[in-house]
């Protein structure tokens, strides 16, 4: 971490942005992250101002081999599929649909590392999932990139669709599926998540979190990026998403 920047200031005022639903223009000099060490320790400071417990982690990359990138999820932004959410919560918000991983173990703090059969070998069942993007800053998405991942990497909310056993025959690389706004298309192409199979994702997510000292916790829930881009709905309306081979996730926005 950055010898001048002070987490728990940035913390500070996310969690404040927060509270209020308000959008922060600006960061004074101290509580600027830098690099993904200082973001990550701003994402610590975040939960630890919050009280929160973990129920979830956004994980993601840009590139089938590229670098990867995550973000504890607090467990009270996490909702069973049929939630009804305010959009005035969250500001400018975009959706995206998903596929997550509910882990059927508890991975121990400070333990590991973990390869990748490991992890897949913990999976308990797979879910679509709708996650509401948000971010605490106004220039939002023109904002630098630590200071998102610092924004628990621009979370709002998660919706989580019932899940299925984990089957390895999915088609974790292109899903067919569908995703709509009261009944319109939210996207168009072939589905296509940028990491790849989102598999992939997963150890890289259980080693991270332990080696910050925090525990996998038995049903937390892994979601690994975006097979449809992001969508900016501007009105009231009902969001599903309808992947083949899981159950429908279903949002509606108030």
């Amino acid at each position: 971490m950055s010898a001048a920047f002070d987490a728990d200031a940035l913390a500070r005022l996310l969690v404040d942005a927060r509270a209020h639903r308000a959008k922060l223009d600006a960061l004074p000099l101290g509580a600027r992250p830098s690099d993904a060490d200082d973001a990550y320790a701003a994402q610590d400071a975040t939960l630890r101002a919050l009280n929160a417990d973990i129920g979830g982690w956004k994980v993601g990359a840009k590139t089938h081999d590229g670098p990867i990138q995550g973000a504890p999820l607090p467990a009270d932004g996490m909702h069973k599929t049929g939630a009804r959410l305010s959009m005035l919560a969250f500001g400018k918000a975009g959706l995206e649909l998903e596929v997550a991983f509910r882990i059927g173990r508890r991975f121990e703090p400070n333990s590991g590392p973990y390869s990748d059969e490991d992890v897949v070998a913990a999976i308990e069942s797979v879910h679509a999932v709708i996650e509401v993007v948000a971010s605490r800053f106004a220039a939002w998405p023109d904002v630098e990139k630590p200071w998102q991942l610092a924004d628990l990497q621009n979370h709002g909310a998660l919706i989580v669709g019932e899940g299925v056993p984990y089957d390895a025959a999915f088609p974790f690389v292109s899903p067919a599926m569908a995703f709509t706004f009261d009944g319109a298309s939210l996207f168009d192409g072939v589905p296509a998540n940028p990491a790849g199979d989102p598999r992939r994702l997963l150890a890289w997510t259980v080693n991270h979190s332990v080696a910050r000292g925090l525990a996998v916790e038995r049903g937390t829930v892994l979601t690994a990026g975006s097979y449809t881009g992001i969508a900016f709905p501007d009105v009231p309306g009902t969001a599903i998403g309808a992947i083949e081979g899981l159950p429908a996730v279903e949002l509606h926005f108030a």
